[in-house]
């Protein structure tokens, strides 16, 4: 039997620093287009990196291999989901379920109350779409404009449009990021979002306060009449009424009833396709795109839906880049992702090189409020070192899994600390693709925007709120039984 040593902390951070460097070069040579494969390739190198490392240390090439199918195997039920989440964005678009998201978020804006209502509005269309990108991209340009017009700071506006944004994108079951997150922590989607509710409502609470706070101190004469040209094309396009929310309620009331995500979500697609075929009939034919008798438009046209690229054209073109989704296909790039993500973690956890980091930050971690410090302080790092927010998310995720576990936390606290600090904080680097890609979309410097984007700054410091008040009631409770 071969003999195996341990590895040193320099030897541990060798693949790291390996990542790190080539992630930066990718985001300088590709910029946003490095999620299109470049990534996924670095990270596989990086794994082979981890090898030459493990295999120094006397690891066996056939226990890497058992590691990264061990890996990849604890990857398998979000994959699953991802596919699923991709399906239901495609029937919940050819319904109209999405459509009349937007078309009643929008009738929120009201001038007196504009960055309030800039930030709902973004948050509800967000949390629709499951993309903090295509609605900053499209709806969050619009308000700019809108609110450029009433005479609010570009930055003030922008801060409020990306504050809600990111809110939606953190709680849409159909957010990349939000599946990623639990993947990587090891727990479901369901329960990852329910426990970000603890943070995340209080977060988005106290940003719209300050947002009303600066509209009560603030006056303008404008209008937000630049809307109408949008309702009408949605109204004009689509069925809109309320019969089409019957769907995301009783997805909503399985959660609340605990039902596993794969067939709630997959009971959510096939209801988004009955509500297409009776409320969006034409829609069905012009994404159809065939000829031939009735059942086969249809079929195809549902079909399309759930597995490719569908585009609803409207007179709009703001509006058409909102009705666009990918289906099952939409969602390979992060499921490529994730596999070789799974990949380098399992190289990493065979060769003991993620067990020696652990060890090395459990010495210096003394209480659970410093454990999650330190899981948040790490995703800013990967923020603003390898200057992407899916890689704040995958190497935390991977470095910090087994420390949970041994201090007996829920995996569910890892992913919404990941969320709540890597998810949030990536668009307020200037470099990372996140801050690079909206302050080229918005026309906005990221150091003018990133001081009005209350909620980015309040999450991370709120997940660390949280962990601090839950340690207090505890000891207070053991207290008062110890009295008892």
């Amino acid at each position: 039997m071969q003999k195996t040593k341990e590895p040193t902390l320099w030897q541990a951070f060798i693949p790291i620093i390996f990542l790190i460097v080539l992630l930066s070069l990718n985001v300088v040579i590709f910029g946003d287009a490095a999620l299109d494969g470049s990534n996924q390739i670095v990270l596989i190198l990086a794994g082979a990196v981890a090898a030459l490392v493990a295999t120094r240390l006397g690891i066996s090439w056939d226990d890497m291999i058992d590691g990264v199918v061990k890996s990849i195997s604890s990857a398998m039920s979000s994959i699953l989901i991802l596919l699923l989440i991709g399906a239901l964005a495609g029937t919940w678009l050819l319904s109209g379920i999405v459509p009349a998201m937007i078309y009643y978020g929008l009738q929120i804006l009201n001038p007196t109350i504009f960055l309030f209502a800039a930030c709902v509005v973004s948050a509800i269309v967000s949390l629709a779409t499951g993309s903090s990108w295509s609605t900053i991209a499209t709806l969050g340009v619009a308000l700019l404009g809108i609110g450029q017009a009433l005479g609010i700071s570009e930055g003030l506006v922008a801060g409020a449009i990306i504050s809600g944004a990111y809110f939606g994108d953190k709680m849409s079951p159909l957010s990349d990021t939000t599946n990623l997150a639990p993947a990587m922590a090891g727990t479901d989607l369901f329960t990852h979002i329910r426990y970000m509710v603890y943070t995340t409502v209080p977060s988005l609470t106290l940003t719209l306060l300050i947002y009303i706070g600066i509209g009560v101190f603030s006056s303008s004469d404008g209008t937000v009449n630049d809307i109408a040209p949008i309702l009408a094309s949605l109204s004009d396009k689509f069925d809109i009424n309320g019969w089409l929310f019957i769907v995301p309620v009783a997805v909503i009331f399985m959660i609340i009833r605990k039902v596993p995500a794969i067939p709630a979500l997959l009971a959510g697609t096939l209801l988004g396709a009955v509500f297409a075929f009776i409320f969006q009939p034409n829609i069905i034919l012009e994404v159809a795109a065939v000829e031939g008798p009735l059942w086969k438009q249809t079929y195809v046209g549902v079909m399309k839906a759930l597995y490719t690229d569908i585009n609803v054209v409207t007179d709009n073109a703001m509006v058409n880049e909102l009705l666009s989704t990918g289906g099952m296909s939409g969602m390979l790039n992060t499921i490529w992702l994730i596999l070789c993500a799974m990949v380098f973690g399992g190289i990493m956890e065979a060769g003991g090189l993620l067990k020696k980091i652990a060890a090395e930050i459990i010495k210096r971690v003394n209480s659970t409020w410093s454990l999650i410090t330190s899981t948040a302080a790490t995703c800013v790092f990967f923020n603003i070192t390898a200057s992407d927010q899916y890689l704040a998310i995958v190497v935390p995720g991977r470095m910090y899994a087994d420390i949970y576990r041994e201090r007996g936390l829920m995996p569910e606290n890892l992913s919404r600390t990941l969320e709540d600090s890597g998810t949030v904080t990536s668009v307020l680097v200037p470099w990372n693709t996140c801050g690079a890609t909206q302050s080229s979309v918005l026309g906005v410097s990221t150091f003018v925007y990133a001081p009005y984007c209350f909620f980015n700054i309040i999450s991370p410091l709120m997940t660390i709120a949280f962990a601090v008040f839950n340690i207090k009631i505890r000891r207070y409770k053991e207290q008062k039984e110890a009295v008892a």
